[in-house]
């Protein structure tokens, strides 16, 4: 079995809002605005290998949408999802799945490709797996997700009939060495998949823990549905991390991988800062 961190590319985001109730004294600290109050911020996806299977785990926003789209994001970087497959030796038709956490934008952008007036799937041999639930709440968005929530993103994945669903069941067996955890403050059913890897047990935060900062409870994002469910759930799954010696790896965060979590007299704060590669 092999994890490889796939970078996608940055993007920008309003730092209120990624930040939620967290002042701005505090957060521009650790991630500094620019003169429009954006921060950038990762899209970092995971590779797994695992027995036969090849696996991506999230794809990035890709790059099919409109100059007047990605104005509001400024994307941004040298790094993209093929090309970052490539560099492990990985071409699109190699994949046999790809795991979409959720169906926002940034998450699952990568899955579809652009060919004249056509939309295709970028990996042509891949089952792409979502959840029922989440996928309908994504077809039929409220007010608030539906900018988040693209048609072209997620219809050419069902119209091709690669779409596939996870059942809706916590720890969920999706592969040999994957199990699903389901959390539903951010979005509707949103899959965190627990990955088991040289021992030891890694949770792909997605959107639940965006960045290290956000290991901290109060830091929790405007974007989120339902805030105090976001909140419970990392209590949650914090506490069993620190029981369990789970590894948290961040999609968002420009500059921080994974991190190891630590009971301490002010409560769980991150411990060991480290990469897959370390691993």
């Amino acid at each position: 079995m092999k994890l490889h961190t796939i970078n996608t590319g940055l993007f920008k985001l309003d730092g209120g809002a990624m930040h939620g109730v967290v002042p701005k004294s505090m957060w521009n600290k650790v991630n500094p605005a620019d003169e429009h109050n954006l921060c950038s911020w990762a899209m970092r996806c995971l590779l797994v290998e695992d027995g036969n299977r090849l696996i991506l785990i999230d794809t990035g926003m890709g790059n099919k949408q409109d100059a007047k789209f990605f104005s509001h994001f400024q994307p941004h970087g040298d790094d993209t999802l093929l090309g970052s497959l490539a560099k492990i030796g990985v071409a699109p038709a190699d994949l046999t799945d790809v795991f979409l956490t959720h169906l926002h934008f940034d998450h699952c952008g990568g899955a579809v490709k652009r060919e004249g007036e056509h939309l295709l799937p970028v990996f042509p041999k891949a089952q792409y797996w979502s959840t029922e639930t989440h996928w309908q709440s994504a077809l039929q968005p409220n007010a608030r997700e539906k900018a988040s929530f693209l048609k072209e993103n997620m219809l050419p994945l069902q119209e091709s009939g690669q779409l596939r669903f996870v059942p809706r069941e916590d720890g969920a067996v999706f592969s040999d060495h994957i199990r699903v955890h389901f959390v539903r403050g951010h979005t509707e059913n949103m899959m965190l998949p627990l990955i088991e890897y040289n021992g030891q047990h890694i949770l792909y935060c997605a959107d639940l823990v965006p960045s290290l900062a956000h290991v901290s409870l109060p830091w929790v994002m405007a974007y989120d549905m339902r805030p105090l469910d976001t909140l419970a759930e990392k209590e949650k799954l914090f506490a069993r991390a620190v029981e369990e010696n789970w590894m948290l790896f961040f999609e968002h965060d420009l500059h921080h991988e994974l991190c190891t979590l630590n009971q301490t007299e002010r409560g769980i704060r991150h411990d060991k800062v480290l990469r897959i590669s370390d691993l």
